[in-house]
């Protein structure tokens, strides 16, 4: 790993892993509100294993930010996991099914910048977590 990536400072690391818990929190509790109101097949038009990845995040999202909040590696490892494929299944979803486009998915452009900004800053934050 380059050298000044080693030296990220205290105060960086636990910004990032904040904003990135409280996010991510936000995140569980809107699929956890949509398993409430919907069940495990919020989005009709989604095809069911759609519906139950993004229905999975209400544990996921919450397991990852837990584990940044006790400043454990497993968490920004998860939220890399979370935040790659999330943005691969909405992708699919506004292109492939919707036929939309991203100037129209406000959701999907949150949703690029959170990813951005978590994979942007895991290789800096990583190894100042514990294992």
């Amino acid at each position: 790993m380059i050298g000044w990536m080693h030296h990220a400072p205290r105060w960086a690391v636990i910004s990032a892993c904040g904003i990135a818990a409280v996010l991510l929190f936000i995140g569980a509790s809107a699929h956890v509100t949509d398993l409430l109101r919907h069940g495990l097949h919020p989005y009709d038009w989604a095809p069911w294993w759609l519906n139950l990845y993004w229905s999975s995040l209400a544990l996921f999202d919450t397991l990852a930010a837990v584990l940044l909040i006790r400043g454990k590696r497993q968490g920004i490892d998860l939220a890399c996991v979370i935040v790659a494929t999330d943005l691969a299944a909405n992708w699919y979803a506004a292109y492939g099914i919707q036929d939309s486009n991203l100037a129209a998915q406000p959701g999907l452009q949150r949703l690029a910048v959170f990813a951005a900004l978590v994979l942007g800053t895991a290789p800096f934050i990583r190894r100042h977590l514990t294992n």
